[in-house]
């Protein structure tokens, strides 16, 4: 999905003023006349200004609201009336330039009547129509739209691999290539990732469209609405009978589009794809500031020893006969690794090289066991706070040396990461209850990103500890069914004495108290080792 729409019909919230930020207000207001060659129009820049997204504009009241989060951390970075500025603030600049379009170049309005789900992809092809006419008007006014494009769109707008979200992309994105905003090459993965979901024949079918729409006049609403209908036929929509906007299934998982839009998205950024999923997982599943901090107890630490004694075992209960690289004899001279060594003690260096080999036993070796515990936050689920926001640390912390990687999920009405995969601790977090189990389903899809849960490379494993009360039961179904096929084995422990739900394709185990259930996870994580 892309932010709230910027197109507001409202009334602005006339709160949303800071002072600290009058002379941005002013100077801007002033560069808006000359982006639009229009007057009348005014400019506020406020934190938490924008009606929900980063900038939005009010037709009827000719007003521009900026959310001053995406220009500049304080007022003071540099002096707005200076056209050095623009540099400095190119995203914040960007928002300006791409509001200042729709003020001179969106002037058409929805019918009343118009379908929602018309409506919506009337607005997606208006955010490139009205940029392609400002950069018909102001043709270096381009390099300031580009730098919006990132801030628009919000990484879930491909969240499943349907016709709508691969239309939202090609409305969003590759529109913008007619539009000569973006390049080509900066969408290939997205027209790669397109052309897979919807077809090459539906693909050009939804250009013939997004094309006729970039010529609309900026007053035809007729002709725009009329574009929409079409697109959402292409899209094998019909709006008399579902009007609505489609909504992603919660019991799929992403796949294509989303990874081509975190590709897109990283390289606009100019980071690794890694690096902008760590950071959106960082802003969206961090703890909150309710939950404390504590040092782990002397028998806690126990237990992490233990562990890790016991998966140590696990790797190593059936040693094999191998051949291994020696620096010194008993064993068998290798001639290349023995020229190499001389050669680096020759050249000064350390010798790296190893000049024997012997035979001996090692440890088979096994696949790294990924495990991914999920815990419910919610009130029935109370005198498990504790105990398992001690298992979070202690699995990380057994697992660390051990070929093993963990993570620790909360959900409630959101997901919490408490232990991120690779982590190992210093302090235990304590988790807090309260709220419903709304989250489930993003934990799961949040897992499976951190720990590739449908990939067969190694041994994986979910663990929930949850009474399975969830509000979607259907869609959880899907998820823990599409693991259980890509054979990632489902562990679900679930209190005695509370009511609750089954699911099926999982080991249901129930568990008289929480230390029952953090030993069942560790001893299924154990097991899952010993027989890999």
């Amino acid at each position: 999905m892309t932010h709230p729409a910027h197109l507001q019909t409202g009334h602005p919230d006339l709160t949303k003023i800071d002072s600290a930020w009058a002379a941005w207000n002013e100077a801007w207001t002033r560069q808006l006349e000359v982006l639009t060659d229009q007057r009348g129009l005014r400019v506020v820049v406020a934190p938490g200004a924008g009606g929900g997204a980063p900038a939005c504009f009010y037709p009827d009241y000719r007003r521009v609201e900026i959310d001053a989060v995406h220009v500049a951390d304080n007022p003071g970075v540099t002096d707005p009336s200076k056209a050095r500025h623009k540099a400095i603030v190119a995203t914040g600049y960007g928002l300006l330039v791409h509001e200042a379009a729709h003020a001179a170049h969106s002037l058409w309005r929805t019918p009343e009547d118009t379908p929602p789900v018309v409506a919506e992809v009337a607005g997606q092809l208006e955010e490139a129509r009205a940029e392609y006419r400002q950069r018909g008007r102001r043709r270096g006014d381009r390099r300031w739209i580009r730098h919006t494009v990132t801030t628009l769109l919000l990484p879930d707008t491909a969240r499943v691999d349907d016709l709508w979200h691969a239309g939202q992309l090609a409305a969003l994105l590759l529109a913008r290539v007619d539009a000569r905003i973006l390049t080509s090459k900066d969408v290939r993965s997205i027209r790669a990732a397109v052309t897979a979901v919807a077809g090459r024949k539906r693909l050009r079918r939804l250009r013939e469209l997004w094309r006729q729409a970039l010529e609309c006049a900026d007053r035809d609403a007729a002709t725009m609405i009329q574009i929409a209908w079409q697109w959402c036929y292409a899209l094998d929509i019909d709006p008399a009978r579902r009007p609505d906007v489609p909504q992603p299934d919660l019991g799929v998982f992403a796949g294509r589009l989303a990874a081509a839009l975190i590709e897109y998205l990283a390289a606009a950024l100019g980071i690794t794809p890694a690096e902008l999923v760590d950071s959106q997982i960082v802003t969206r599943h961090a703890a909150p500031a309710t939950w404390t901090r504590r040092e782990p107890t002397e028998v806690e630490a126990e237990a992490a020893r233990r562990l890790a004694a016991r998966l140590r075992q696990a790797r190593t209960q059936h040693r094999e006969a191998a051949v291994v690289p020696a620096p010194v004899p008993p064993g068998r001279l290798r001639t290349r690794q023995a020229i190499t060594a001389d050669a680096q003690t020759a050249a000064g260096m350390i010798p790296t090289a190893q000049r024997w080999q012997r035979r001996t036993t090692v440890p088979p070796r096994k696949p790294t066991l990924h495990l991914a515990v999920l815990v419910d936050v919610s009130l029935s689920m109370r005198k498990y706070q504790k105990p398992l926001s001690t298992a979070g640390w202690i699995l990380a912390h057994g697992a660390r040396r051990n070929e093993a990687v963990t993570t620790t999920i909360a959900f409630g009405d959101t997901a919490t990461l408490l232990v991120a995969p690779r982590q190992r601790p210093a302090q235990v977090l304590d988790m807090q209850v309260g709220g419903g189990t709304t989250a489930f389903c993003e934990a799961v899809k949040l897992a499976d990103q951190l720990l590739d849960l449908r990939k067969r490379h190694t041994v994986r494993m979910v663990a929930v500890v949850s009474d399975g009360d969830l509000p979607d039961k259907p869609a959880a179904q899907k998820l823990i069914t599409t693991l259980h096929r890509a054979g990632c084995a489902v562990l679900w422990l679930r209190p005695k004495g509370i009511t609750g739900h089954t699911f099926a394709d999982t080991t249901t185990i129930h568990v008289a108290d929480p230390v029952q259930a953090v030993d069942e996870i560790c001893t299924a994580a154990v097991t899952a080792l010993a027989h890999a």
